[in-house]
């Protein structure tokens, strides 16, 4: 069995995490970190783990820790990279959740989050946890930079285009919506109930930090840096995010040929799904799973490619990517503890 540790269990990440764990069948969980709720059982703290887990939240210990295999660490930006060496240094696997180990240059990372990064050598070696793009280093890998929800909709759903020269590397658009537990559990006026419910907002124009992840992983796909706007929405739902890209085609083509080109690309992705042309994804149909679904239209009259992609933000854009690393790490079938349909109710 694997010895697993979740520091930060008790956000949304963290115990989507611990959920989707409970039921695998090749890990145990050792350690729950939680600062906030140190001392109380994880069933008292989110009450539909009683009967399935009933483990004690700690201090972070990482004399307990480095008795695991894997650490999953889903802390604050910033937080993670001031234990992350520590773990590695006890000879732990680390999956880390926040942005710290996303980045190939820590520049890149400085100028998104405001601060330096207090362990830069580390990013040299981090692996992008995006597994349909980087299976075979992150099975060799011993730190993972788990992706963000927003990147993982948005680099899946362009990716394609860009392979095969199909796109124009400028004027990329990405307009992508999200259910609110993509904020965080903090509290914050802007996510109150009433704040939220029947209500569509635009935030962080130009400015979201993800925007930095998608441009520099499409950058390696197209083979030339890239930039693109990049607008994220809060919508008024708990899960899902959709992602609509406008792509500028460099030749003419039809839905039906650029919807073959990408069931093609990812014909041996299990969980990514790619709808027939003239057929859309819903968030409805991947809350609560591992999946993405993509969609393509082209506009013939403005030679425009239209991909709508959906996942859910806490499973494929935190958590369940997070165990699809783990599987990688571990030999494991990358299917395992994560093949579940969506909720659709």
């Amino acid at each position: 069995m694997i010895k697993a540790a979740v520091l930060g269990a008790t956000g949304y990440a963290g115990i989507e995490l611990v959920r989707l764990l409970t039921t695998h069948p090749e890990v145990q969980i050792q350690v729950l970190g939680s600062k906030s709720f140190a001392g109380q059982k994880i069933s008292d703290v989110y009450q539909n783990l009683r009967h399935i887990l009933e483990l004690e939240c700690t201090e972070l210990d990482l004399d307990a820790v480095a008795k695991c295999d894997v650490a999953f660490t889903a802390l604050p930006h910033g937080a993670s990279k001031s234990v992350i060496p520590s773990l590695l240094d006890r000879g732990l696997k680390v999956i880390d959740l926040s942005g710290d180990y996303r980045y190939d240059d820590p520049a890149v990372y400085e100028a998104w989050y405001g601060e330096p990064h207090s362990s830069p050598e580390l990013l040299a070696e981090s692996v992008y946890g995006l597994c349909e793009l980087h299976r075979e280093q992150i099975k060799t890998a011993r730190l993972i930079g788990n992706p963000g929800c927003y990147t993982t909709c948005s680099i899946l759903g362009a990716a394609p285009l860009l392979a095969h020269k199909l796109a124009d590397t400028k004027n990329i658009i990405v307009d992508a919506k999200s259910g609110v537990t993509g904020a965080g559990r903090g509290l914050g006026l802007a996510y109150h109930f009433c704040e939220c419910t029947e209500n569509t907002k635009a935030y962080k124009i130009a400015t979201h930090r993800h925007t930095s992840e998608i441009e520099q992983e499409l950058s390696h796909i197209a083979g030339e840096p890239l930039m693109l706007s990049f607008t994220p929405h809060l919508i008024p739902q708990k899960r899902g995010i959709l992602a609509t890209i406008y792509m500028n085609l460099t030749k003419p083509c039809t839905t039906e040929e650029v919807a073959a080109l990408y069931k093609d690309y990812y014909k041996d992705e299990f969980f990514i799904r790619v709808k027939d042309a003239g057929e859309l994804p819903e968030t409805k149909h991947v809350a609560g799973s591992n999946f993405v679904d993509i969609g393509v239209c082209v506009d013939r009259r403005l030679n425009r490619a239209v991909i709508v992609s959906a996942i859910d933000n806490i499973v494929k854009g935190a958590a369940g990517q997070a165990i699809q690393n783990m599987n990688l790490l571990f030999g494991l079938d990358e299917k395992t503890g994560l093949a579940a349909a969506g909720f659709y109710l």
